[in-house]
């Protein structure tokens, strides 16, 4: 069975601290996912896709933020995004000293955002991306979060539920369109922010595994 342990590594700062999953049969590529704002590694979407992508052979470290790693409940505080990224720009750099193949990132809803972000900005560092949820917009709110997307050359696939507040499927199909990259987008009918009510962690993982593998053209 694929094992799953406590993961820290201090090396460096930001620290990195989250949970590893190694699979029975690894394939040599790894997955780095994080949690949203109000939200922390051990989130059930999150273990969800862990699993589902461990046992097709990813090494996944999901892992929490510096900004939960600060303070155990809260959202973050715009002034330290900048540190989150810097976060995830570690966890990415551990996981590709431990492996041989691809790294990939991604992320709920702010930490999917925060992924973008910083890939954005590194373009070299993550070999495609993940965000699930991806914040559009704050509910009932207009103004995009969108201002790096046309930097985005990473391979992103995004899934997004047909009944998030963030931000409308046409909405974010409009978004994406400013995308300099490669990119889709996964519509999982009936579900929320959370995807998980009227989605279901399994069955979301088992979707975002499927379409991720096709989309960055991996065998499964």
């Amino acid at each position: 069975m694929p094992g799953v342990s406590a993961f820290e590594n201090l090396r460096d700062t930001p620290a990195v601290r989250g949970f590893l999953h190694q699979p029975d049969a690894p394939s040599g590529n790894g997955l780095v996912m994080t949690h949203g704002a109000g939200g922390n590694a051990g989130a059930p979407l999150l273990v969800a896709v862990a699993e589902a992508f461990t046992a097709a052979g990813f090494t996944v470290l999901r892992c929490n933020l510096p900004f939960r790693q600060a303070r155990p409940h809260g959202p973050p505080y715009p002034a330290t995004a900048a540190q989150d990224r810097a976060g995830l720009h570690r966890a990415v750099m551990v996981m590709r000293e431990r492996l041989s193949g691809r790294v990939f990132l991604g992320g709920h809803s702010y930490g999917g955002r925060q992924a973008t972000m910083l890939a954005a900005s590194e373009p070299d560092l993550a070999a495609g991306l993940l965000p699930l949820s991806y914040p559009l917009h704050a509910p009932g709110r207009t103004d995009l979060r969108t201002a790096h997307f046309p930097q985005l050359t990473t391979p992103a696939l995004f899934l997004h539920g047909t009944r998030d507040p963030f931000g409308t499927v046409e909405e974010m199909r409009t978004a994406l369109g400013s995308l300099a990259g490669p990119h889709e987008l996964v519509v999982i009918e009936g579900a929320g922010h959370d995807l998980v009510k009227g989605g279901g962690a399994a069955r979301v993982a088992a979707t975002a595994l499927e379409a991720f593998q096709r989309f960055v053209k991996l065998s499964a």
